[in-house]
């Protein structure tokens, strides 16, 4: 089935990083991409239906004219590109997208500090990650390159990853060089014997395509130790399961998410 990278584009600065990193990738998978996004239409209140519509098909074809330009500016003429605009509900679009016959991975930005960085995780990322049943792809705002060669696998005890959705997503990474580590965070004074069993059950699994190993981090502070492996780095990569308290518990997700990738270079990928 052919690649195809859905990029969430909102004209923000940090858009065209967000478009060269998923277009570098691309170029590695021979993926072609669709540049997505949803126009907020300023009509009267008391304007007609038929105004409506006019003035929604004037504000979308202007944003098709910016898409169509930033691509000209960013993306190679080898690579295939298209473009969906609409006024409709993202979420809808994206539901849509994704049944069509490609094999997908969402692109959104992270952006911003402060403020900011609390409304687009809270109203936006979260949002798609919940309600969307794909891969995302977290990008934080100052990343533009593309690489693999480490990448962090998440797992916890409630939510078991996705091994058919980790596969597929696995089949966009270049085996070479790539370095996967399956890690867990223990809370203090918790057995992990059985977690141990389950990550080397994982490391095993995988280890006749990639290099493979696991990490317990365990003790007083989790976070410290993992903050020594993990080390914002662009060569690096996080996987998440949806659903996991490492996206859903508040102490978690300020580490992880705050850290590691706001603060840092890592980007995030979640699996449905």
């Amino acid at each position: 089935m052919k690649k195809r990278f859905i990029i969430l584009i909102d004209f923000s600065i940090y858009s065209n990083n967000l478009i060269r990193y998923a277009c570098e990738w691309g170029k590695q998978v021979d993926a072609e991409l669709l540049l997505v996004h949803q126009t907020i239409v300023l009509a009267p209140s008391l304007s007609d239906k038929e105004s409506r519509n006019q003035i929604a098909q004037h504000t979308n074809n202007e944003s098709l004219r910016k898409l169509k330009s930033l691509a000209k500016e960013l993306i190679s003429p080898s690579i295939k590109v298209s473009y969906s605009v609409s006024e409709k509900n993202l979420l809808l679009t994206l539901n849509n997208l994704i049944e069509e016959p490609f094999d997908n991975l969402i692109f959104s930005g992270i952006k911003g500090t402060g403020m900011l960085k609390r409304i687009f995780l809270g109203s936006v990322a979260l949002e798609i990650i919940d309600k969307t049943k794909n891969i995302i792809v977290a990008i934080p705002q100052e990343i533009s390159t593309f690489s693999h060669t480490k990448i962090f696998v998440a797992v916890t005890e409630k939510y078991p990853l996705n091994i058919q959705e980790l596969n597929r997503l696995l089949n966009f990474i270049d085996k070479e060089n790539t370095n996967l580590t399956f890690f867990y965070l223990a809370k203090p004074n918790e057995k992990t014997k059985d977690m141990e069993k389950k990550l080397r059950g994982l490391e095993e699994l995988f280890a006749d395509k990639f290099v493979t190993n696991f990490e317990i981090y365990e003790g007083s502070n989790p976070f410290e130790d993992i903050k020594q492996v993990i080390n914002n780095r662009i060569d690096e990569m996080l996987i998440v399961q949806k659903g996991s308290r490492l996206l859903t518990d508040q102490l978690f997700r300020r580490f992880l998410i705050n850290e590691l990738v706001y603060e840092g270079q890592t980007p995030l990928i979640v699996l449905p």
